[in-house]
């Protein structure tokens, strides 16, 4: 089961629930798992700085933070999004905000799945799995706008 919280947030107006959690089943079962229990938490930079102090040691933004409660081959977890920081990075990195927001939704969940990101090669095959699911799962406009 996939749920959807907005913490002092207000969600974005393309997004639609369903289809994200239709496409998060979709990218878990790609990756030869089973989709258990999900929780996307999208919040504010100082919610998203408070968790990553209290829980991370981490005195920095960050776009998102991943809590894995998973058993393999089930995937379970809670992925927490700074949408301040989803539109300021798609900004700097001149993309849309709906492209960097299911990005960073998809790493959240890619991580769940067992993906890592602290070496570069970790890194390219975090990028590259992302580009996939964002190509095979999110729609053609999106990608574009």
């Amino acid at each position: 089961m996939t749920s959807i919280v907005n913490l002092g947030v207000r969600l974005p107006d393309f997004l639609s629930k369903k289809e994200l959690k239709q496409a998060l089943k979709e990218l878990v079962q790609q990756e030869g798992k089973i989709l258990k229990d999900l929780s996307l938490v999208f919040t504010d930079d100082d919610y998203l700085l408070e968790v990553n102090k209290q829980y991370l040691n981490h005195d920095y933004f960050t776009d998102v933070i991943t809590f894995d409660y998973s058993t393999f081959p089930e995937v379970s977890g809670d992925v927490m999004v700074s949408l301040d920081r989803v539109q300021d990075n798609a900004a700097a990195l001149k993309q849309s905000y709906k492209l960097e927001f299911y990005r960073v939704v998809f790493h959240g969940v890619l991580h769940l799945c067992g993906y890592k990101d602290k070496t570069k090669e970790d890194e390219r095959i975090m990028r590259e799995k992302e580009d996939f699911y964002l190509g095979a799962l999110v729609s053609r406009e999106t990608n574009e706008s």
